[in-house]
């Protein structure tokens, strides 16, 4: 549910992040700040410490709070800092800092401001140990506790968070992220010279990089390259799986970057082989440049994303056949690409009538 009618007066919005390395979670967070100060609201951003490569992005008007440490425990200092500055909402930007909201809630009590919590990774994890996955499952069961809001990206994604977080319907909202869009001044990237594959996405393995590393000498066509975009904590192991495998001539990793579409319009196939996701934005993002995807099942939301067979390949994240034979599919000579879609809306306008909603909630 959707609550569009716009906010009359400025608000406040504070909202937290362990630093600013270069995840989707930080990355729409700073889109959608940017969107809400250019519509004359106020934002404040409490980080563990600004690092990372998306610390150039910080847009401009933004109040800066840093608590001095990169690791997550800094942020339990959260629930002084939101005492001190009294925001109208309090933005929580994906369920891995959900914890963090459960801690103010319970230090703030009745004087805690509405916490909207965006929910940014799959709630149902059959990746997990039984009794750890029994353990998120009540764990998730908490959040109707301490979060006045939930917003998901898509309509599974909100079905899923009402299910496993046994919240109400009328406490959910479905809100895309907003579209990515070319910077200009960003670092070119230097792109294979002929056809490649394309991953956008941290190193790290949720990822699951190693799949589509698999699959590349299984392709029938062996001048094709595989481009990954991202840094992480798996950068080494994936560089000693490229070496291992004679793969260094068709495997490049150039770290982070700043505008990953031209790299996406010009391949052939994106791909993104996670074992779990919330809402991949790389999928969107892939199929506004007209880039059809190839993708493992990672969340509910893959095939909302992937809805007809001309825009991409949804498979079994452990199939490792059906991974190189939807790459040969869209690798196939002459094979049409999609049109280029953009249906994301007006995310940062829906943000802003549901914070104002609440907030408005909070004073009456």
């Amino acid at each position: 549910m959707l609550y569009r009618s716009p906010p009359s007066t400025p608000l406040h919005v504070m909202a937290f992040a362990e630093t600013l390395q270069g995840g989707g979670v930080e990355r729409a967070l700073l889109r959608m700040a940017a969107g809400w100060l250019e519509r004359g609201h106020r934002v404040t951003l409490v980080l563990g410490a600004c690092e990372g490569p998306l610390a150039a992005e910080l847009p401009p008007g933004i109040e800066l709070i840093e608590l001095g440490s990169p690791h997550y425990p800094i942020l339990l200092r959260m629930p002084g800092k939101v005492r001190s500055v009294d925001p109208d909402i309090l933005f929580c930007p994906g369920n891995y800092y959900t914890a963090v909201s459960a801690v103010i809630r319970l230090r703030l009590g009745r004087a805690c401001p509405p916490i909207v919590a965006k929910v940014s990774n799959a709630l149902v994890r059959p990746e997990m140990w039984r009794f750890v996955a029994w353990g998120y499952n009540r764990w998730l069961r908490w959040h109707p506790w301490f979060l006045d809001h939930i917003v998901a990206m898509t309509p599974a994604m909100a079905r899923e968070a009402i299910t496993e977080m046994a919240i109400p319907q009328e406490r959910v909202s479905v809100i895309a992220n907003p579209p990515a869009e070319r910077i200009h001044d960003a670092a070119p990237i230097a792109l294979p010279a002929g056809r490649y594959i394309v991953g956008v996405g941290r190193l790290e393995p949720q990822k699951r990089w190693d799949r589509l590393i698999d699959a590349l000498p299984r392709l029938a066509d062996r001048s094709v390259q595989l481009l990954l975009l991202g840094e992480g904590s798996a950068r080494a192991s994936l560089a000693a799986q490229v070496a291992r495998m004679g793969l260094g001539d068709r495997v490049r990793m150039p770290g982070h970057v700043s505008d990953p579409l031209p790299a996406l319009k010009g391949a052939t196939v994106a791909a993104l082989t996670s074992d779990f996701e919330g809402v991949p934005g790389v999928i969107r993002e892939a199929l506004s440049q007209g880039t059809p995807v190839v993708a493992t099942e990672a969340s509910v939301a893959v095939r909302e994303l992937i809805d007809s067979p001309a825009l991409g390949s949804v498979v079994a994240r452990e199939d490792g056949d059906a991974l190189v034979a939807a790459l040969e599919h869209w690798l196939a000579p002459g094979r049409a690409r999609p049109v280029p879609r953009d249906d994301a809306g007006d995310p940062v306008g829906d943000y802003l009538a549901l914070f104002s909603r609440l907030a408005r909630q909070r004073i009456a």
